[in-house]
């Protein structure tokens, strides 16, 4: 935690929700060969309410802090046999339990997920209501007017307060328009994705510069590919994995500066290519982590954290 905040309760990665439904699952968000100990918190909620609560964190009325330890006693009384018996499920699943009572009881935690606190004016500047109202569809009905990606984005900076040091917001999907414009993609874009991205990144960038925590977070906005330099029959711009941008700010980024070029079209690298591994490289590295270090998985295979080089020339 960070100086003068309570203790928070372990969350070590953060998910925030694409939609009005939870987190896409997708194995790129998941602790992988890691283990599923390193998979993240994954939170329910409908952000863009007025109302916002994380259910799954809510204590039921009935179950009053009495209760609740007299069912802890109870379980480490179990607990004990288990153990002794040594059952590597009763085990795994104690050390879940325990989590789980943890993240219950975490003031902090529950402090951090409650975007109520804060004001009107500071919601609205993420933008809790969207800068043009859309009908939505699927999952998304009923949602029209309302930003989900602004409120994430807050609830984001409300966890990097609170000392949560990796913060995942799954941009995938909002009210029902899609960033995989295969069609309609300069509609797509310029009426719903692009304002609301660019309100939304800007209030969360200022915010954190103006709390104090830009230079110790670093802000990486990026997709995992790009889109083709030719325009299919739909007017939408297809899957294209060999040229793209993405955004850092903060963390000691020198900013207002440019990194690599493309070829006229946009459609592969042409001076300082990036690849996906020294991103991963250069965020390790930055926070003294060497990109070169082993983790093993759980059958004890060795694998290097990151293949890449770091981007140093980014930093001051």
């Amino acid at each position: 935690p960070r100086p003068g905040q309570p203790d928070l309760a372990p969350v070590a990665h953060a998910a925030l929700p694409w939609l009005i439904h939870n987190v896409v699952t997708t194995p790129c968000q998941g602790g992988g060969f890691l283990g599923q100990q390193f998979d993240p918190f994954e939170i329910n909620a409908d952000l863009p309410s007025l109302h916002y609560q994380v259910e799954m964190l809510r204590r039921l009325d009935q179950l009053s802090p009495d209760r609740m330890q007299h069912r802890r006693d109870l379980l480490s009384r179990l607990d004990v046999i288990h153990t002794a018996i040594s059952n590597p499920q009763a085990i795994r699943l104690n050390e879940y339990s325990r989590r789980a009572v943890e993240l219950l009881d975490s003031t902090a935690l529950h402090t951090a997920l409650d975007i109520s606190q804060e004001s009107a004016a500071t919601r609205e500047r993420y933008g809790l209501t969207a800068p043009a109202a859309q009908p939505g569809d699927g999952a998304a009905a009923g949602a029209a007017g309302r930003d989900l990606r602004g409120q994430n984005l807050l609830l984001a900076r409300r966890l990097v307060e609170a000392g949560v040091p990796f913060v995942n917001v799954n941009d995938f999907r909002q009210q029902g328009q899609n960033w995989d414009s295969h069609a309609d993609n300069f509609g797509q874009n310029k009426k719903y994705l692009l304002p609301q991205a660019d309100r939304a990144l800007a209030a969360l960038i200022q915010d954190l510069e103006e709390r104090g925590l830009l230079e110790s977070t670093l802000v990486v906005a990026t997709g995992e590919f790009g889109r083709t330099p030719t325009i299919n029959a739909g007017a939408g711009r297809d899957h294209w994995p060999d040229c793209y941008s993405l955004v850092l700010a903060g963390g000691g980024i020198n900013g207002g500066q440019v990194f690599g070029s493309s070829d006229r079209i946009g459609a592969y690298p042409e001076t300082d290519p990036v690849t996906p591994a020294d991103l991963a490289a250069t965020i390790f590295w930055r926070f003294g982590i060497d990109p070169a270090t082993e983790v093993r998985d759980t059958t004890g295979r060795p694998h290097r954290i990151a293949t890449g080089e770091p981007i140093r020339r980014l930093f001051g």
